[in-house]
């Protein structure tokens, strides 16, 4: 077993634990699909496992040019009322399946918590699955991440993503691609300039550099990311928006498909697009089923407001893949000097940035 574990001083989880998982919370927030069963009374749980920048703490991770390329994944267990467990482990595919890792139990002021917890680090860019063995006994899932991956044997565990994962979570094959549609009308990365400077962008890469932006960009995404960061938002803090995307991804489906039946809409002209989002931003598409969602261009704002972020957020967040939406406005907007005025690279850590200080 690959000795990448620590713990966190009980400061730490305690900060996260009292601010998250302690307010009593009567909004129903995510009120999709089976995962959201039982979330009512807890606030922000999809923070956990606390997924953070790894600053050090693990002697074969010591050089510092490998820490960019980690996070921290802080696993917390809240033992429920009346409950006293002599013993916790974690299980999961960041590590072994068959021998937990022991988390430590939490302390306030030298009086036990209800809270175990145990941070690991692990590479930037991964899914997995895990659960934990309370007194030995069989395996369950976390009680706290509402966060669920089904395997093909039907068996249900608990799940996290660090940061800069590229693979899809919540969208199917169709709505991604239609997706994909979706966001180039919105986002300025599909005109000939645009498509151009991104090519020119990408082939300044060095070899190791150019591949695994390439494949980040090719699993989910065209140009910089956007459907990937949506996915990834989805799965975690605008979970509760999920159901938007589920309802108007097949209502709009339906309405290109009415309108052009003999070519599948990923393939339509970009007029089929244009024409539907003036609709949708008058709140008046036709054949659009009213019933089912009352408010197409409430959904369009939604659109807009993640294709945006999407491009132009940190890269760790799953868009702006390479930085390369960051570049874009480096290259765009200059002095007259032809200095650029927005410098990114200053505020960012190194390999994407030059900011030796910065650590995500």
């Amino acid at each position: 077993m690959d000795d990448l574990y620590f713990y966190k001083p009980d400061r730490y989880v305690l900060n996260r634990c009292t601010k998250y998982l302690s307010r009593f919370n009567t909004d129903r927030r995510h009120p999709y699909g089976e995962q959201a069963a039982g979330r009512d009374s807890i606030a922000e749980a999809w923070r956990f496992p606390i997924i953070d920048t790894y600053g050090g703490g693990i002697d074969k991770l010591s050089d510092k040019n490998v820490w960019n390329q980690y996070n921290e994944v802080t696993f917390i267990y809240a033992a429920s009322d009346g409950q006293t467990p002599g013993s916790v482990g974690v299980i999961g595919t960041f590590a072994t399946l068959h021998t937990p890792i022991p988390l430590k139990p939490v302390s306030f002021e030298g009086e036990p918590t209800r809270y175990w917890s145990l941070t690991y680090a692990v590479p930037k860019g991964e899914m997995h699955r895990y659960r934990f063995i309370v007194d030995g006994a069989a395996p369950i899932n976390d009680p706290v991440n509402p966060q669920r991956m089904t395997l093909d044997n039907g068996e249900t565990w608990s799940r996290f993503a660090t940061e800069s994962f590229t693979g899809p979570l919540v969208f199917e094959r169709w709505e991604i691609d239609l997706l994909n549609r979706l966001v180039t009308e919105i986002l300025p990365f599909k005109t000939g300039d645009a498509a151009n400077f991104l090519a020119r962008f990408y082939d300044y890469l060095d070899a190791a550099r150019k591949q695994d932006a390439y494949n980040n960009v090719y699993r989910m995404d065209a140009s910089v990311g956007e459907v990937n960061f949506i996915d990834n938002v989805l799965a975690r803090e605008e979970w509760h928006r999920l159901i938007d995307y589920k309802i108007c991804l097949r209502l709009i489906d339906r309405v290109l498909r009415s309108r052009n039946p003999y070519t599948d809409p990923c393939k339509m002209d970009k007029s089929f697009y244009q024409d539907l989002y003036t609709q949708m931003a008058a709140d008046s598409v036709p054949g659009w089923d009213t019933s089912t969602y009352g408010s197409p261009r409430f959904f369009l704002t939604l659109l807009r407001r993640h294709s945006v972020l999407g491009a132009f957020s940190h890269p760790k967040y799953g868009g702006n893949v390479g930085a390369s939406g960051w570049a874009f406005l480096s290259e765009r907007y200059k002095d007259a000097n032809g200095k650029t005025l927005f410098d990114w690279q200053r505020a960012l850590e190194p390999g994407l940035g030059t900011n030796p200080d910065y650590l995500g």
